[in-house]
Parts: C-alpha cells; sequence; structure tokens
C-alpha cells in the first residue's frame, strides 16, 4: 500500500488514540488465542478436521 496513506493513519491515531478498554479487550482476545496455540503445541493436540491435515513425510 502507499506508505503516506499509514502516515495518516498513525496521525490519527496519535490524535485520537483507542480507548484503554478498546486496548485491554484485543490484548486479552491475542491472549487467549496464543493461550490455545501454545496448549495446541504442547500438548500436540490438532483441532483441524482431517480433511484439512496433511499426510506425515516419511
Amino acid at each position: 500500500m502507499n506508505p503516506i496513506h499509514w502516515l495518516m493513519r498513525m496521525k490519527r491515531w496519535q490524535q485520537n488514540p483507542p480507548s484503554a478498554k478498546q486496548v485491554r479487550f484485543v490484548g486479552i482476545v491475542v491472549a487467549i488465542c496464543f493461550a490455545i496455540a501454545l496448549i495446541s503445541w504442547y500438548f500436540g493436540a490438532d483441532f483441524r478436521p482431517q480433511s484439512m491435515r496433511l499426510p506425515p513425510i516419511r
């Protein structure tokens, strides 16, 4: 994308930042997603359906 677009977006965020409640909500959602991924990786659980899994490499 156009770098000017991102600079204008940063300027708008600086002038009108999100509320603390929004920041906390997004942080909680990211933490939950990270926790699910970590548990899945640690225990070897695969929550995907069989049709979405790749065959094992031999």
